[in-house]
């Protein structure tokens, strides 16, 4: 096992919070690295490769770098990019690619074990750690049979590979109705399942009408107050109001939202209130959490309601954190 040498803070977890969190701490004269498991952010990267932000460049800004773009709303590709220069400006150290396995010792003296993509085993140092891991990699499961099978997917990418294809999407919200748009619109036959008794309300004023209208024509078919019971390699079986109903099937979008890596934040000593939406224990003016030494930050603080904190939100943890940071570390030994 390599031993690495000592930093001030780790931060695990290099989206956008995390970069923004790095940026804070560098800029208080502290020693920063950061370690994700996939490339620099990696959940944006798994967004639909077409995709739109739902809000404008100057919110998605993080270190005081602008987000230069032509369009009231930037696009994946145009995110990514910023975040890169952003990473380059502040020669930020990131390792990717590697997964952090455990953590082990207590505040001022962190050992963090990880794994790089060839199963080789590293141990970081660093005397205080960011927890930034964001929720996006971990798809709330149906836990139907036949949710096993390589048709059935849970994110989704791009609409091509589905041209007449009888493809079913559950869902309700942003990410289904997005989906089964474009899936419709580049020849899929598209049907869209929900439990509720319509789309969510939240959908974005300029999508809702889009879906709503598409369905009213007929041209998605859509079920509500249903659920899959099961997938097959050929169809799939909805309960419905009506009873059973068998459709042909090729592939399965199971668009059902994310949550956080609950197991992981436990690992840590970090405990969740259970009577919250598992929201992790921290100081709401400093998100160090419960166990001294290990700061939260972005959309793990609210636990599984994900929708409460994103990258417009979650962009400012990093100057709380940095200022607890500065005046905490002035009173620790520093390690070489």
């Amino acid at each position: 096992m390599r031993e690495l040498p000592h930093h001030d803070v780790l931060v695990i977890g290099a989206g956008p919070t995390g970069l923004a969190c790095a940026i804070a701490a560098q800029r208080s004269g502290l020693r920063v690295v950061l370690i994700d498991k996939g490339c620099v952010t990696n959940s944006l990267f798994n967004y639909p490769a077409h995709m739109t932000f739902f809000t404008t460049p100057e919110l998605l800004e993080i270190g005081n770098m602008p987000f230069s773009s032509p369009n009231q709303k930037p696009t994946r590709a145009e995110a990514l990019e910023y975040y890169r220069k952003v990473a380059e400006h502040y020669e930020l150290d990131i390792r990717q690619y590697e997964n952090v396995d455990s953590v082990s010792g207590s505040d001022g003296n962190f050992s963090v074990h990880t794994a790089d993509k060839f199963g080789r085993k590293l141990t970081h140092h660093a005397r205080k750690l960011i927890v930034s891991t964001g929720y996006y990699d971990l798809p709330n499961y149906l836990e139907i049979p036949g949710e096993e099978l390589p048709k059935v997917k849970h994110y989704y990418h791009e609409p091509h590979p589905y041209f007449a294809q009888d493809v079913l999407v559950i869902g309700g919200k942003n990410s289904a109705a997005i989906a089964a748009l474009e899936l419709w619109r580049h020849g899929a036959r598209v049907t869209l399942v929900h439990r509720g008794e319509e789309l969510h309300r939240h959908i974005k004023y300029w999508i809702k009408p889009d879906i709503e209208n598409r369905i009213k024509d007929g041209e998605i078919a859509a079920h509500f107050n249903t659920v899959v019971s099961e997938i097959t390699e050929d169809s799939v079986t909805l309960l419905t109001p009506g009873g059973p109903k068998v459709l042909p099937n090729h592939f399965v979008f199971a668009l059902t939202g994310y949550h956080p890596d609950f197991g992981f934040i436990e690992s840590l000593g970090v405990r969740l209130d259970e009577a919250n939406a598992r929201c992790p224990i921290c100081d709401p003016e400093t998100l160090e959490s419960n166990v001294p030494g290990i700061y939260l930050a972005g959309v793990i603080v609210a636990g599984e309601r994900t929708n409460e904190i994103f990258i417009e939100n979650g962009r400012f943890h990093g100057d709380l954190i940095a200022k607890d940071l500065a005046a905490k570390l002035q009173h620790l030994p520093a390690n070489d």
